[in-house]
């Protein structure tokens, strides 16, 4: 009597157990009916974003002659964040001014600091078929990794509270022997 009373339970569970199985079938099926939005008006759709910071690394110049040669590059921000004192502006900047900034930002930060382009050592070598490191195309992508370093950085919020970038940024001449400092708000460095 008590395996007829189970081969009963195990026969009534089959009917209920599909229906459980149904159920949590229907239940994995992601729900694809559209969120309900609010209509966007034509400020929230063309107007300015919340909060942005655009960073441009380009026209590249190259000056001097022979050992004192060197490139530098435009750095353009456009910015509404409220912790950078211009909303616009430009510098000019070399390669070793990123090699700064990348230090000062290890130094004095808690923010992993991503690597810079390489030096590209073998392309300072005399007697070459090229222009080395004042070549037109190398210069393009020096720019282009130069470019992604300081966006990458900039982005950071840790990194946006340090003195060493809004010099960097924003000023026209790096201050060197600056002291370091946590920017709280927009301020005259």
């Amino acid at each position: 009597s008590l395996s007829a009373g189970r081969q009963q339970q195990e026969s009534s569970a089959a009917p209920t157990g599909d229906r459980g199985e149904k159920r949590k079938m229907a239940e994995a099926v992601p729900d694809t009916r559209r969120l309900l939005a609010k209509p966007q008006n034509l400020n929230d759709a063309y107007g300015p974003p919340s909060n942005f910071l655009e960073i441009d690394v380009g026209t590249p110049q190259t000056m001097g002659v022979g050992r004192q040669r060197y490139t530098t590059y435009e750095v353009r921000i456009k910015t509404n964040l409220p912790i950078f004192k211009l909303k616009e502006s430009s510098v000019r900047r070399r390669y070793s001014d990123f090699e700064w900034l990348r230090n000062e930002l290890e130094r004095e930060s808690k923010v992993v600091v991503p690597p810079l382009p390489g030096k590209a050592l073998f392309r300072q070598l005399p007697f070459r078929g090229d222009d080395g490191i004042f070549d037109d195309s190398f210069i393009e992508e020096r720019r282009q990794g130069l470019e992604q370093f300081i966006n990458k950085v900039a982005g950071h919020p840790l990194a946006q509270n340090e003195r060493c970038l809004h010099m960097f940024l924003q000023e026209e001449i790096i201050d060197k022997n600056y002291t370091p400092a946590k920017v709280k708000h927009a301020q005259t460095v």
